[in-house]
């Protein structure tokens, strides 16, 4: 019997070999909901995570996203001194067209059953107004627009999080954190590539930009006319001292990889090493990667911030602290003579072990 099951998708065992808590599926007829909530670990505190629509084409591919996202959120909460644990809700659906007021009341019942341990927000396929309505049926949502309470559009302080960690990355190089003089190639020039360029522009580096989109590259020519625009294929290739990834994740693959002429790479697109062993490549061919769950980690501080009454200059605050964060996992990275990637590893998962140790010693959990 052990040999025919193989291949046999277990839920258990992959919630055992990445530490995740609690799976919970939910499902309403009345409104066609099919949804999978994943709590990764809440050492820190309650699971936030956003909530993704994607027309998956297996039910296991929607189960094995919120497996990933949501470990990946415990450490993108770590990293940033969030206390908060990650979590991950994913609905099965195509959000071009299954959208509707009673499906996301529906989730908002399922998510305010848990009574708190998962805040949950925007993610790909959703939007603000979404949670408009999820948030008449439960009182854990974040990251509402701003006419309804929440703290609204969190692109400008994730670009400002990835510049702060791009100075960070430039005074690791170069000895000094200024970008003025720098080549920066940008690829994605959607909400948060935009208002990076903005960034960059200002403080005199020299950007070059590519886009999938039209109105994109049209936006930025017009307001940055200095800016280069080179072809998505080109991107990869072009003479530059930063490489900056906005866009889609995976972008650093075994087709790609090979085509870098920057001395370091520092952007907001997730998961943007198709393999871990590509970090191990760049670390050996002296590439900096500033792991991007690092860098992009401005929305998330955003959103928990509202949790404590939001604070516009307190979010920011701690977002400069990616700067901070960032210099520490280079230290880290130099002196094991690790992938920074790993080092980041490294310092979330002492974080989340000192702290589990202290609540284990005055709490007695």
């Amino acid at each position: 019997m052990k040999n025919e099951r193989k291949d046999v998708f277990s839920i258990f065992e992959q919630m055992e070999k990445y530490g995740h808590e609690q799976v919970i599926f939910n499902y309403d007829k009345a409104t066609g909901l099919k949804s999978i909530i994943a709590i990764h670990d809440t050492t820190l505190g309650p699971a936030l995570g956003g909530c993704r629509m994607w027309n998956y084409e297996t039910e296991q591919d929607a189960i094995k996203d919120a497996l990933r996202l949501s470990r990946g959120m415990t450490y993108k909460c770590a990293v940033s001194n969030i206390m908060h644990g990650g979590g991950k809700a994913v609905i099965i659906g195509d959000p071009r067209k299954d959208k509707t007021p009673e499906l996301f009341q529906s989730l908002g019942t399922f998510v305010e059953t848990l009574k708190g341990r998962y805040y949950t927000g925007t993610d790909v396929g959703t939007v603000g107004m979404d949670f408009v309505h999820a948030a008449k049926q439960s009182e854990y949502i974040v990251g509402l627009p701003e006419e309804y309470g929440g703290s609204g559009n969190s692109a400008i302080i994730t670009a400002y999080g990835v510049w702060r960690g791009m100075k960070a990355t430039a005074k690791e190089v170069f000895g000094t954190d200024s970008l003025e003089g720098l080549t920066v190639a940008v690829q994605g020039l959607g909400k948060v590539g935009y208002v990076l360029v903005k960034y960059l522009i200002e403080e005199g580096a020299r950007v070059i930009a590519t886009d999938i989109m039209e109105d994109n590259i049209n936006r930025v020519k017009e307001e940055f006319p200095e800016v280069e625009i080179v072809s998505p294929n080109e991107i990869f290739g072009v003479e530059c001292d930063i490489f900056s990834p906005n866009a889609l994740g995976a972008v650093i693959n075994d087709e790609t990889i090979s085509q870098f002429k920057c001395k370091a790479i520092c952007g907001a697109a997730n998961n943007v090493l198709a393999e871990e062993h590509h970090g191990d490549f760049l670390h050996e061919k002296g590439i900096l990667y500033a792991p991007d769950y690092v860098v992009n980690a401005g929305g998330l501080i955003q959103v928990a911030d509202e949790l404590q009454g939001y604070n516009k200059d307190r979010a920011f605050r701690n977002a400069s602290l990616i700067y901070d964060t960032l210099t520490e996992i280079f230290t880290i990275s130099k002196e094991e003579n690790m992938p920074t990637y790993k080092a980041a590893d490294k310092l979330v998962e002492k974080r989340i072990e000192i702290i589990g140790q202290l609540q284990s010693k005055y709490t007695g959990r």
